[in-house]
């Protein structure tokens, strides 16, 4: 997502530069389909996730909408959540042992993370500091395995919602 890449950028930059990503592909701005994946997926298991996302056409949504889940992350909700949820029940089904977030929470629950509640963070401010930024119309037209590291984050492989599919790390 672009539009809110810099600002949420940002974000990792002040609260944890560890996480701040110097490769062109990573995206901090993002939607998360399945967090906890495969440590380390084989090619059968990257063969599925192709599949899956071949059969996936991208999804046009809007950002708009500023929520905070009861730990104090205020986050985006895209409009329409429903196609970001059914992707994530379909790879649930396909890796039934990866469960959204560890199984942490009974909802699946799409969002872009912007910020973290706290005495001088607010719904309120992060909507002042986005200023114009949002509401903005987007399109998923990929999907990443991404790598989480601490000065190590980075973009194993990519998919095209609808395209072919690519097994194996780029």
């Amino acid at each position: 997502m672009p539009a809110v890449e810099s600002f949420v950028r940002d974000r990792y930059e002040h609260y944890d530069r560890a996480y701040l990503s110097a490769d062109p592909a990573f995206t901090h701005a993002h939607i998360t389909v399945l967090a906890p994946f495969l440590p380390a997926p084989d090619p059968a298991a990257l063969g599925v996730v192709g599949a899956i996302l071949a059969g996936t056409e991208p999804i046009t949504f809007e950002l708009r909408r500023l929520e905070t889940f009861p730990n104090g992350v205020i986050y985006l909700a895209p409009e329409p959540a429903e196609p970001f949820r059914r992707l994530t029940e379909r790879f649930v089904a396909a890796f039934p042992q990866c469960l959204p977030y560890g199984g942490a929470f009974a909802d699946i629950v799409p969002h872009v993370t912007l910020d973290q509640r706290s005495a001088e963070v607010s719904v309120e401010s992060t909507r002042d500091r986005l200023g114009t930024t949002v509401p903005v119309t987007c399109v998923a037209d990929r999907v990443d395995l991404a790598w989480y590291e601490p000065h190590r984050c980075r973009v194993l492989t990519s998919w095209p919602l609808g395209g072919p599919s690519r097994p194996g790390y780029s």
